[in-house]
């Protein structure tokens, strides 16, 4: 089958080529893949890490070829979202089927590709924070593809959202039409307490955040993407003046239990036009260098799609 290689003496470290068709376990069924999309990570990271000739990607979106042989997960034929490891940037990938997501007939392959790892990542961190109607969310790195998802999903779930991103006067109009009643720059700017964090940047916007949690606020730290260290000044921690029982959550998509059903979830939402994809950019996969260079160079807010093909 036809794959996107990682080759560090090809432009962005990527090149087309051949590779044998995966052999599923029992547990997997064989996808027809359509559409892939990127994500900051991989690219950043996992090209970084992985050796000559392997098939990178996390995220896509296409048919089912071949149903698994113990019976679970959906039947061939079916149209379907899947994440994995690695797999995605290639015409068959094979899946473990609670990884799996049903997608309704006729929806976009593009527009389902993005969700994932952004969709589901945005949705399980809103879960970790507890019932939020009406509570005050902030998203730091709203911009990106978590980000994105999460100003909509807190939105959908009765939140006060706040937004943050380095340019509100860019990115802030773009950012209420999602659903953010607030933008601003960064957690300092911060004029009351909030009751819940998704933090997607890392560094010293997640200290920023933290000191501004509410009593018995949960920060889920999401994302890194700034690769700085945090350091936590002497009291940060103490829990007198409003500060009790607040608390930082780390987070793993992979570790979260029964994603094929938030996968089904996001994929109906999106194809029914509640959720916005953010696709800022789209392609054929043998363009797939100029997206990532685009993605890694930080152009692009929201998400890269490759169609497969």
């Amino acid at each position: 089958m036809r794959a996107l290689l990682v080759d560090r003496s090809a432009p962005a470290g990527l090149r087309p080529g051949h590779v044998p068709d995966p052999t599923p376990a029992p547990h997997q069924a064989l996808i027809r893949v359509a559409a892939t999309s990127l994500n900051h990570g991989e690219i950043r990271h996992g090209l970084e890490n992985a050796p000559d000739g392997a098939v990178l990607g996390w995220d896509a979106a296409g048919v089912v070829e071949r149903a698994a042989a113990d019976g679970s997960g959906p039947a061939a034929g079916t149209p379907v979202v899947t994440l994995a490891p690695d797999g995605a940037w290639a015409e068959l990938r094979a899946v473990d089927t609670d990884l799996i997501g049903t997608v309704p007939a006729g929806a976009d392959p593009g527009a389902v590709s993005t969700i994932p790892v952004a969709g589901a990542s945005a949705l399980r961190a809103l879960h970790r924070l507890g019932p939020i109607l009406g509570r005050r969310i902030l998203v730091t790195g709203a911009t990106g593809g978590v980000g994105r998802y999460a100003v909509q999903l807190a939105r959908l779930g009765g939140a006060h959202v706040i937004a943050s991103t380095a340019s509100p006067e860019a990115h802030g109009d773009g950012l209420r039409d999602l659903g953010a009643q607030e933008v601003i720059a960064e957690p300092a700017a911060l004029g009351a307490p909030v009751d819940g964090v998704v933090d997607l940047v890392g560094g010293r916007q997640l200290v920023d955040a933290y000191e501004k949690l509410a009593e018995r606020g949960t920060l889920v730290s999401v994302g890194h993407a700034t690769g700085e260290s945090e350091h936590f000044p002497v009291g940060a921690f103490f829990g007198d003046q409003g500060r009790h029982d607040r608390s930082i959550a780390t987070f793993f998509l992979l570790s979260c239990t029964g994603l094929g059903p938030d996968l089904s979830w996001l994929a109906s939402r999106v194809a029914a036009g509640d959720l916005d994809p953010g696709i800022s950019w789209r392609g054929s996969w043998e363009k797939a260098a100029e997206a990532a260079e685009a993605l890694l160079g930080r152009r692009l807010h929201g998400k890269a799609v490759l169609e497969i093909g």
